[in-house]
């Protein structure tokens, strides 16, 4: 070479053949990354040896889509996720009609991704294609079906692509740990797939089902889960805040929750006359079994006395006060799992997390091992503990618990453990 390859002008046709040829890896990303290089030398450094290089092209918007194909199998796992990354943002832009060659190449590529053996890579892709409203559908029911939740979640609560009967099947399929759940947080859950939720024997999906506000719940599949909401605590206080509570509904709740939800239930102002009224009878009939004791007179049964003993300290804002005075350590959270104080568990993980107790609450009732190893992670403690909240408090099987990497470090990379935050909406930190 006469020149200095630095200085060579990778958009000069001439100049960019020299860089190509060039020993340096950084000089052929140069043109690897340049908008303005020819598609031939794009596809020529498509098979270079050096993966910088490569995950130039594949993030390269003018890489002509032969060169995606090639990427779309590529060693490099990092590649092939920056691959997704840009063919997925073409998506919006495919059409509804007939597509052209370039049209089906992109499509085939994408249908590559889908089945990638990297979990990463196809999380990439679910998490761009989840609400696009023209994903081609065969990959759209491939990521829904993916035996990893951080791919099929996302997929599963968003995607307007999925049917009734897409949902109905998969559920029907019994499907990986955590899928029911988003399934039960989608926006509409219809009366059909409401059933066949309330119908899974699984207590987070339940939970997560009665806590969607748009979720229709027939009359007759809301009887049903309260028949068995007293063995399922979880269920109590989203059934108390469900909009348009039936009458019997109501009565039968007031048989069983607790004494701070029978509070909320008196202090809803969309009670029917005649749901007010079984909610005063059921009350009535505790009172005198004895099961509930009254606090003020006969108006308001929780009315507050003007003599109360303090209340115990809750658990949110002791594991605040504890975090202030900087006690609120691994030690003593592990011990808390020991004496089977989930209560405070969670609590603490919280409150070290910056997470809402209620986001915490769902992602432990998940069963997911990546979603608790990702709180765990933001919570700033050890894949040691992790495992213990794998086992001891999302009650993960042992078998299906994560353990941790090299018998120290966290399985997944942090990249990952923050999606898996994000879907339950928590934010990363500034």
């Amino acid at each position: 070479m006469t020149r200095d390859s630095s200085a060579l002008d990778p958009s000069d046709f001439n100049a960019a053949k020299t860089m190509v040829q060039s020993p340096d890896p950084a000089v052929r990303r140069r043109v690897a990354e340049h908008p303005q290089a020819r598609a031939e030398l794009l596809y020529y450094l498509a098979a270079d040896s050096a993966p910088e290089v490569r995950q130039a092209i594949a993030t390269n918007a003018g890489t002509p889509r032969q060169a995606d194909l090639l990427l779309a199998a590529d060693a490099d796992q990092h590649v092939r996720g920056s691959l997704a990354r840009k063919v997925a943002g073409l998506v919006p832009d495919l059409p509804e009609g007939q597509f052209s060659q370039i049209e089906k190449m992109t499509v085939e590529c994408l249908e590559t991704l889908a089945r990638d053996q990297a979990t990463e890579v196809r999380t990439i892709l679910a998490d761009a294609l989840k609400d696009l409203p023209n994903a081609p559908y065969a990959i759209i029911n491939a990521l829904a079906r993916d035996v990893e939740l951080s791919v099929c979640g996302p997929v599963l609560q968003h995607s307007p692509i999925l049917t009734e009967e897409d949902l109905l099947d998969i559920i029907m399929m019994g499907p990986v740990a955590g899928a029911l759940s988003a399934i039960a947080w989608r926006r509409d859950v219809s009366p059909s797939v409401a059933d066949a939720i309330a119908r899974s024997d699984d207590e987070a999906a339940v939970t997560a089902l009665l806590a969607n506000p748009s979720a229709q719940i027939r009359e007759e599949t809301l009887d049903r889960i309260i028949d068995d909401a007293p063995r399922h605590e979880p269920w109590h206080g989203p059934l108390v805040r469900r909009p348009k509570l039936p009458a019997r509904a109501v009565a039968r709740l007031a048989s069983f929750v607790a004494d701070n939800l029978l509070k909320v239930l008196q202090q809803r102002d969309d009670l029917d006359p005649e749901a007010a009224r079984r909610l005063a009878e059921a009350v009535r009939e505790r009172v005198a079994s004895g099961e509930v004791k009254p606090r003020g007179g006969p108006v308001d049964l929780w009315a507050d006395e003007v003599v109360e003993e303090k209340p115990a300290e809750r658990p949110t804002d002791r594991a605040a006060r504890l975090n202030k005075d900087g006690k609120l350590t691994e030690k003593l959270l592990d011990g808390s799992l020991s004496e089977g104080d989930r209560a405070f568990a969670m609590a603490g993980l919280g409150e070290l997390a910056g997470v809402p107790l209620g986001t915490v609450d769902r992602i432990i009732t998940t069963h997911s091992p990546r979603a608790v190893i990702a709180l765990v992670w933001r919570a700033g403690l050890s894949m040691r503990f992790a495992k213990q909240v794998q086992l001891r408090l999302a009650q993960i099987p042992p078998k299906s618990a994560l353990n941790a990497r090299d018998g120290v470090h966290f399985p997944m990379s942090e990249d990952e453990m923050r999606w898996q935050l994000e879907f339950f909406g928590v934010e990363d930190k500034k």
